[in-house]
């Protein structure tokens, strides 16, 4: 996924070398997200006077990681470092590559003309930019590169080239590219034509601004300013678009900085408070004033957006002594799952409060059935606590895949609940799904780890995991936190249900002693770091299991793919003999998922089935299980949760 940063000193003074710093640490904060190339765009010119040297940008473009970035920005014999700008805008951007291979023409910022009138960042995809290619083309405009970025470049010098007026302002120029663009998008823009203005937009994607400044700001609320349409334009709902009454800047015009940013992590270091902007939105930031627009008003919409305080801290989002921080998040997951039951679960009176949902637990006790939509790893926590749904609250639970349930116009009814689940909330298929599944009257409910996200702020209720801030590529806390949060709202759902009282006390008191757990499993890690020197180089492995843990295999199956790009697979015990048993010999790596649960007898009858077939499967079992361990050559032995007897 591509990193979006941008920086606006206005009367903040720095130089060259300062603003860059800023850029740079900017993108490593979300080298986590992957990325293959990465740029920056800002003012040339090697004058003392900043305005002069507006009037020119200069790219620097790489390949390979930012710190090759950072090595060519100190490459460049005709960039003066020290020259201090008093007001500047600089973008950044790292590019994970979706239209063309990567290489330092395809990498963001994307330009509009060998003069380097407008330059863009973008993360996302443009699914019409062949139309808008095609035509731009016609009129003369040639391509450089392979991107459908280039198109969005190309796109606003077209309409600055064919302006009514030489009035038209930046904001008004972006408002016009964006209602042409298809796809989903985050946007900011930079142009010599308006030196020290930046314009963001985004639909399907985050943004955020971030505000620092040490004066007193105008307001902690800024209004949404309207475009009239040509129909409309002796409307009584028609704002003025630029008005010192509806926008946000420093009292008495003093210094003030603007972090924009696809992620809070790179903004956190610099500033606290923050504007999430909603779809659609278009932000400006204009003689240090930042206002923000929409092209139409529509029911629903909020009518300001406001400043919020970010809670996280930057030792939150550091590695410390850790070699990634995927294996930082992993470690913390102890700590992170008491952070979600903590203030929710009271292990003393074996009751269970989320205040998020105590308007609505009503209405959900009374639904028809309930259906759970996510992606990746979100799907997995899903499938992980359908039984444990279903047993609680006697309902049907689906759960599925937001594509595929966008893709097949799934059915959805007034009495359904549906749940979205994402660690960011912002994951775009299922912010579809959602809005697909509010058009046709369901009550929608959020699992999010982030605070202000799209989903949270879209559904009608929901469930912070708060799990803290998740660095890594692949998820893992925010996996065993969405688990305890969904385990949580079905133990809600049946607290007066007389005849389940015995089965959700010890749910409960599992839920108080998993923490514990947990650090005993970490505890393998020089055991299981040995296992994985012996399989890394294997072509694949097939994961095995049935019950509770066939989410399981299919999110250790989804976590060797994303590290190690190796082949493989989940799957579910039950269906060995239909066809994955052919895959099974002595070469092929075999792990299987055998507990002392419901499924105990039929996963022994699996192990046999592999042993026969010369397997070597490695069996993760009770640690008291003596016949899976005298029965197995190799073992990797867990403690215990009676949650799943």
């Amino acid at each position: 996924m591509c990193g979006i940063f941008a920086y606006l000193n206005y009367h903040v003074p720095h130089t060259r070398r300062e603003i860059l710093e800023v850029l740079i640490k900017g993108l490593h904060r979300l080298e986590y997200r992957g990325y293959d190339s990465a740029g920056v765009g800002i003012d040339g010119g090697n004058s003392k006077d900043w305005e002069t040297n507006s009037k020119s940008i200069h790219l620097i473009k790489q390949t390979g990681k930012v710190k090759a970035l950072d090595e060519e920005i100190h490459r460049q014999q005709d960039v003066d470092l020290d020259v201090e700008f008093d007001v500047h805008l600089g973008i950044a951007h790292t590019r994970w590559a979706t239209h063309g291979a990567p290489s330092p023409v395809n990498s963001h910022p994307q330009r509009s003309d060998k003069n380097n009138e407008f330059i863009v960042i973008h993360n996302g995809i443009i699914t019409n930019y062949k139309d808008l290619k095609k035509f731009l083309e016609s009129k003369g405009y040639e391509f450089e590169s392979e991107t459908d970025t280039e198109t969005i470049a190309k796109l606003v010098k077209y309409m600055y080239d064919n302006r009514e007026s030489d009035a038209i302002t930046f904001t008004t120029l972006v408002e016009q590219v964006t209602q042409q663009l298809e796809g989903a998008f985050v946007l900011v823009f930079k142009s010599l034509h308006y030196p020290g203005e930046a314009v963001g937009s985004r639909r399907g994607g985050p943004l955020l601004i971030g505000v620092r400044s040490d004066h007193k700001l105008s307001t902690d609320h800024i209004p949404i300013l309207y475009r009239s349409s040509g129909k409309d334009k002796k409307s009584c709902n028609t704002l003025p678009r630029m008005d010192e009454d509806t926008c946000l800047f420093p009292v008495d015009e003093k210094a003030v900085e603007y972090y924009f940013a696809s992620d809070a992590s790179a903004v956190i270091e610099h500033t606290n408070r923050v504007i999430f902007l909603e779809d659609d939105d278009i932000a400006a930031v204009r003689d240090g004033r930042l206002s923000i627009h929409r092209i139409k008003r529509t029911a629903g919409d909020h009518p300001a957006r406001a400043i919020q305080t970010l809670q996280m801290e930057l030792q939150q989002i550091m590695k410390g002594n850790f070699s990634s921080f995927m294996q930082k998040e992993i470690f913390e997951q102890p700590e992170s799952v008491v952070n979600t039951m903590r203030g929710r679960v009271n292990f003393e009176n074996n009751t269970v409060i989320l205040g998020g949902l105590k308007d609505h637990i009503k209405e959900i006790q009374r639904c028809r059935r309930l259906i759970m939509i996510a992606c990746g790893t979100s799907y997995h926590a899903g499938v992980a606590t359908r039984q444990v749904l279903e047993e609680l609250t006697e309902l049907p639970v689906m759960v599925e895949l937001a594509s595929d349930f966008l893709d097949r116009n799934t059915p959805v009814f007034r009495d359904d609940v549906c749940f979205f689940i994402s660690q960011s909330g912002e994951t775009a298929d299922s912010l579809l799904a959602l809005r697909y599944c509010k058009e046709r009257g369901a009550l929608t409910v959020g699992i999010t780890n982030t605070v202000g996200s799209s989903i949270s702020r879209e559904t009608d209720c929901g469930v912070h995991i708060n799990a803290g801030p998740e660095i890594g590529v692949a998820s893992t806390k925010a996996y065993t936190s969405q688990f305890v949060a969904l385990i949580m709202f079905a133990l809600l759902m049946c607290d007066d249900r007389i005849s389940v009282q015995p089965r959700r006390r010890e749910i409960i008191q599992g839920l108080k002693v998993l923490p514990d757990l947990i650090k005993e499993v970490l505890s393998l890690d020089e055991e299981i770091q040995k296992l994985a020197a012996e399989l890394y180089k294997q072509k694949s492995v097939l994961i095995m299991g049935r019950g509770y843990h066939y989410a399981t295999c299919l999110e250790g199956a989804l976590k060797i793919k994303e590290i190690t790009y190796m082949h493989s697979e989940g799957i579910l015990a039950g269906e060995l003999k239909h066809g994955p048993l052919a895959l099974v010999d002595k070469l092929m790596p075999v792990i299987m998922i055998i507990m002392r649960d419901h499924t105990y007898n039929k996963c022994q009858n699996a192990l046999q089935q592999v042993v026969a077939r010369q397997g070597r499967p490695i069996v993760i079992c009770d640690k008291e299980d003596n016949e899976t361990i005298k029965n197995s050559s190799r073992t990797i032995k867990v403690p215990h949760f009676f949650c799943y007897a």
